[in-house]
C-alpha cells in the first residue's frame, strides 16, 4: 500500500507522535482525519497542512463518537484505508507506599485510554476496510498501534502505563490473525523515549538524561522518526503482527 493512496485516520493526531505522522502522510500525498479531544490543538494542525487533512473532535472510548469520526472520514475523502493508534495518557504512581495504596480511579483511567480506547478504533475501523476493494495483492487495510517500551521494561511507578502498552502488544498477533481472511494488516510500534507533549514540561536537562541513557543515537527520539516508520509498515506488505521496537537499543532500567 503507498502511502500517497492512502485515507487514514490517526487517533491522538494533535500533536506528538499522531501529529507527526499526519504529517509526514499528508506530505507525501496522503490525505487524513485527525482523531483528538483537544479541538484547538486539532483545529491548528489541519488548517497547517491543508487540503489533505480534516480534524474530528472525539473520545476513543466513544462507539458513537469514534464510528461518527469514521463516517466523516467516509464523507470527505472516501473509506480509511489506514488507521494509526497514537492516543494515550500517562501516570506515575507506585503500588503502595506511605500515602497508601495506588487509586484504583487512577489506573482505571489510563487502561480504558491506552488500550480500550485502541481496540475501540480498531474494531470499528476493520468493519469500515472491510468494504475496501482490495488492491492487487488483495489488501484492504492497514493498522498501527502504539506500544511502548514499558511493555516489556516497566518501570517503577508504571503499573498502569505498561499494563496499557503490555495489552496493546499482546492484542496485535491475534487481532492480524483474526483479520487476515479480510486482507487488513497490523502491527504495532513500541517507541522508547520520545519528544512528545508527555516530556515537554521536563527541564531540558532532564530530557537530555533521558535521551543519553539510549546506547546509539543518545537522544530522544522525534515524532518524524514514528511517522517514517509508520510509512514504512504501511508500503511493506510483509510486515504483519509484529511489534517492533523503535529505541535506540535501549533497555529500560527499574527507575
Amino acid at each position: 500500500m503507498k502511502v500517497a493512496d492512502v485515507i487514514a485516520l490517526i487517533t491522538g493526531g494533535a500533536s506528538g507522535l499522531g501529529a507527526g505522522t499526519a504529517s509526514r502522510f499528508v506530505q507525501n500525498g496522503a490525505r487524513v482525519v485527525l482523531l483528538d479531544r483537544d479541538q484547538e490543538l486539532g483545529e491548528s494542525l489541519a488548517a497547517e497542512l491543508g487540503a489533505g487533512a480534516r480534524f474530528f473532535q472525539a473520545d476513543v472510548c466513544s462507539t458513537e463518537e469514534v464510528q461518527a469520526a469514521l463516517d466523516f472520514t467516509h464523507s470527505e475523502f472516501g473509506r480509511p484505508k489506514a488507521l494509526v493508534n497514537c492516543a494515550g495518557v500517562g501516570i506515575a504512581m507506585r503500588t503502595t507506599g506511605s500515602r497508601g495504596p495506588h487509586p484504583l480511579e487512577l489506573f482505571e483511567s489510563v487502561v480504558p485510554i491506552n488500550l480500550v480506547g485502541a481496540f475501540n478504533c480498531i474494531r470499528l475501523a476493520s468493519a469500515a476496510m472491510m468494504d475496501n476493494h482490495p488492491d492487487a495483492s488483495g489488501e484492504r487495510g492497514v493498522i498501527i498501534n502504539t506500544a511502548s517500551v514499558a511493555a516489556f521494561e516497566g518501570q517503577i511507578g508504571q503499573a498502569a502505563y505498561s499494563a496499557s502498552k503490555g495489552g496493546i502488544v499482546g492484542m496485535t498477533l491475534p487481532i492480524a490473525r483474526d483479520l487476515a481472511r479480510y486482507g487488513i494488516r497490523v502491527c504495532a510500534i513500541a517507541p522508547g523515549i520520545f519528544d512528545t507533549p508527555m516530556l515537554g514540561s521536563l527541564p531540558e536537562d532532564v530530557r537530555a538524561s533521558l535521551g543519553a541513557q539510549a546506547p546509539y543515537p543518545q537522544r530522544l527520539g522525534t515524532p518524524a522518526e514514528y511517522a517514517q516508520l509508520a510509512q514504512q509498515i504501511l508500503e511493506n506488505e510483509m510486515l504483519n503482527g509484529e511489534t517492533i521496537r523503535l529505541d535506540g537499543a535501549l533497555r529500560m532500567g527499574p527507575t
